[in-house]
């Protein structure tokens, strides 16, 4: 990717900030600092905060670490070009379901999904397969799924699921139909 440059004024400067890591340098010093306001207003809550967040986040970090890890193995084991191969199938629903179900399984922020569904169009994959591919992508959560049973149960996880794959769907159709694939 190439470097995108954002100007900022602040006090009649100008300054270049790195979309990727500047921003996130100031949202780290922002959240330091209120930490620290916070720890000097009530110091017993801000430790208390603390100490429940870190319990939360030691938790959910297994489950979190072997979804990453898992979803490495697959972006390892599945390269690009099979991937335009299989989504640029003659048949645009077989292309559309397998779309919906790589969407399903995989696991990319949305910053890796976008550009990855542009270089796809630029291969001549239909709006429909990558609106599959991105709205699953975003609503359904296979990798996931261990994480979501945890804090919501079983069945609201499958539920939810399901209605996200056939939103994702139907989604994927209203697109086709929009750009006049169907």
């Amino acid at each position: 990717m190439t470097k995108r440059e954002i100007e900022i004024s602040y006090g009649g400067e100008l300054a270049n900030i790195n979309t990727k890591g500047d921003i996130i340098l100031i949202l780290y010093i922002a959240t330091t600092g209120l930490l620290l306001v916070s720890f000097h207003t009530d110091r017993e809550k801000t430790r208390l905060a603390l100490k429940i967040a870190w319990k939360k986040f030691s938790h959910i970090a297994p489950a979190f670490i072997s979804v990453l890890i898992l979803m490495s193995a697959i972006l390892t084991l599945l390269p690009e070009y099979i991937i335009i191969q299989v989504l640029g199938n003659g048949n645009k629903w077989i292309a559309v379901t397998i779309a919906a179900l790589i969407g399903s399984v995989t696991l990319m922020p949305g910053f890796i999904a976008f550009p990855l569904c542009g270089m796809l169009l630029k291969q001549g994959i239909l709006y429909m397969v990558l609106s599959a591919f991105t709205t699953t992508l975003m609503m359904v959560g296979i990798l996931t799924f261990p994480v979501e049973k945890a804090y919501f149960g079983k069945k609201v996880t499958v539920i939810r699921n399901i209605f996200s794959f056939l939103i994702a769907l139907i989604v994927a159709l209203a697109t086709g139909i929009f750009f006049g694939e169907i």
